[in-house]
C-alpha cells in the first residue's frame, strides 16, 4: 500500500554508506533513502565496472544491488532501511561474499 509520508511525522534513521553516517527517512528502502540522499552510485557493473543506478524501483531491473551488513547481491529497492545498516556499492558480481539477504 501507498503511504501518503507528507501526513506523517517525520522520523529517521541512521545508516552507514561507505563509511558515511547518513540520516534518512525512516519507512524507507534503502534505495530511495540512498537516493533522497543524493546518492546515485549504487554499484559497479560486473563486465564494464560503469558505475550503476537504481532504475526500475520495483525489483525487476537488478541495477541496485548493494551490499548490506557484508552480504552481497540485496536489492536495496526490495529492503527497508534500519537504523544501523552498514551498506556498500557493490563492484561486480559481489563474488567472496556469500548470502543473498540483509535479514
Amino acid at each position: 500500500m501507498f503511504i501518503d509520508v507528507s501526513k506523517q511525522p517525520v522520523e529517521t534513521i541512521t545508516v552507514t554508506f561507505e563509511g558515511e553516517e547518513l540520516c534518512i527517512r525512516s519507512g524507507l528502502s534503502i534505495a530511495a533513502g540512498l537516493l533522497e540522499a543524493g546518492i546515485i552510485h549504487f554499484r559497479n557493473s560486473p563486465v564494464t565496472e560503469s558505475p550503476r543506478s537504481p532504475f526500475c524501483m520495483m525489483g525487476v531491473c537488478f541495477e541496485c544491488l548493494v551490499i548490506v551488513n557484508g552480504i552481497a547481491n540485496c536489492q536495496a529497492c526490495m529492503i527497508e532501511a534500519r537504523e544501523g545498516m552498514r551498506i556498500s556499492r557493490q563492484s561486480g558480481d559481489g563474488s567472496g561474499l556469500t548470502g543473498t539477504k540483509a535479514d
